[in-house]
């Protein structure tokens, strides 16, 4: 695919560059949000605040579904490089 110049002379490809960045950040930040989530359900169903049962199937079998492919990975983490499980700093 060819890219034409416009809106200024600029070249198509730099905001295709610049939509994939920032497309990128989007994802990451929607894999962070999921676990954030995930932390504030557990903390609201562990105090009492709600009950897990309150959830819709759907996010229960989701949340269920992920907690034992987390807890499947961390049995296997001592077979993993340590910095696989080292945190990411959040980016500035």
């Amino acid at each position: 695919m060819e890219s034409k110049p416009f809106n200024g002379g600029q070249d198509a490809s730099v905001y295709q560059d610049e939509a994939r960045k920032r497309l990128e950040l989007l994802r990451q930040s929607d894999l962070d949000i999921i676990r954030v989530l995930e932390d504030v359900v557990h903390i609201l169903v562990e105090r009492g605040i709600i009950s897990f049962t309150d959830l819709p199937e759907a996010a229960r079998i989701k949340l269920d579904q992920r907690a034992v492919a987390r807890a499947e990975l961390e049995g296997l983490a001592d077979c993993l490089p340590a910095p696989l499980f080292e945190p990411k700093l959040p980016m500035e």
